[in-house]
């Protein structure tokens, strides 16, 4: 499965983005990560691919919601009320769509996901 990402750029704090990423293959789930510089990369928002469940880091919780396009196989995240600590490469991640759909709780852990696309930078400015 192949993952292309895109929509970052620079935003000024409090404004918007929205980040989508297109599989080339089935999967049971996708999510986002983000890695900032100087620090690892950590979850931000995932899904199962069948709409049964989405997670979200406490610190997106309320300005951030992940979706999904069954059609277009792809899944996006829009991105409000952004603040300068959002700035990070955001990387999209699929788990293989001939594995189980993880549990709710599990879809945080990044070796839930098989596969990783190649990151879209996204910069807020104060």
């Amino acid at each position: 499965v192949q993952l292309q990402a895109s929509g970052g750029g620079l935003v000024q704090a409090g404004g918007s983005l929205r980040l989508s990423c297109a599989a080339s293959g089935r999967s049971t789930a996708m999510g986002w990560f983000r890695q900032a510089p100087g620090k690892d990369r950590e979850f931000v928002a995932a899904l199962r691919w069948n709409g049964s469940g989405t997670r979200y880091a406490d610190s997106v919780k309320g300005r951030f919601t992940i979706s999904r396009d069954r059609s277009e196989n792809s899944v996006y995240l829009e991105m409000n009320r952004l603040v300068p600590e959002d700035t990070a490469v955001y990387y999209c991640a699929a788990r293989d769509g001939s594995k189980n759909y993880p549990i709710t709780s599990q879809l945080q852990n990044q070796d839930v996901y098989d596969y990783w696309g190649q990151g879209t930078q996204v910069t807020v400015s104060s």
